[in-house]
């Protein structure tokens, strides 16, 4: 099973949803996502936001941080994921934002990448990645990485819903 199938089986259970916030990757995590039989019982949307006004306009991320550290940067990833859950209504929600290249970018170089994970009550998580390769593999390690994270993450609070069902043992 693919990180897109199992991470839209695990939210089909639950009767939860996801939304994503693409930079980078252009689309690709919807369209891996989109990819799967079925993806409409949970996949609510995306939004590509390659542009950094977008980030800003559109997922509510702080225009301060935008110009002190530019758009690759942990707090924004983290941001993005936050305001496509509430731009969407979703329960969970990811973003991807970094340098593909050929170019350094805000200072960064090609291959820094921020994935981010956004849950109900607003749980969540970052994690830096510096990928190598070209252009189309930095961007599909992105998608396959911002689908590990969720998947960590539902199993997580999986775990953590069923030890408070247990009366915390």
């Amino acid at each position: 099973m693919t990180g897109a199938a199992a991470v839209l089986a695990l939210l089909a259970e639950r009767g939860q949803s996801l939304a994503a916030a693409e930079s980078l990757t252009g689309g690709l995590v919807a369209a891996e996502l989109t990819s799967v039989p079925g993806a409409s019982k949970v996949f609510r949307g995306s939004v590509t936001a390659y542009a950094t006004t977008l980030k800003r306009d559109v997922l509510g991320v702080d225009g301060v941080l935008l110009a002190e550290r530019g758009a690759v940067d942990p707090q924004v990833a983290s941001q993005m994921a936050a305001g496509v859950r509430d731009v969407m209504g979703a329960d969970w929600a990811l973003a991807t934002t970094g340098v593909a290249g050929p170019d350094p970018q805000d200072g960064q170089p090609v291959g820094t990448v921020y994935v981010a994970v956004a849950g109900p009550a607003g749980a969540g998580k970052v994690a830096a990645l510096r990928l190598n390769g070209d252009r189309g593999e930095i961007r599909r390690e992105s998608v396959r990485s911002v689908l590990e994270l969720l998947l960590e993450e539902l199993r997580e609070n999986a775990r953590a819903q069923d030890t408070e069902q247990n009366g915390g043992n």
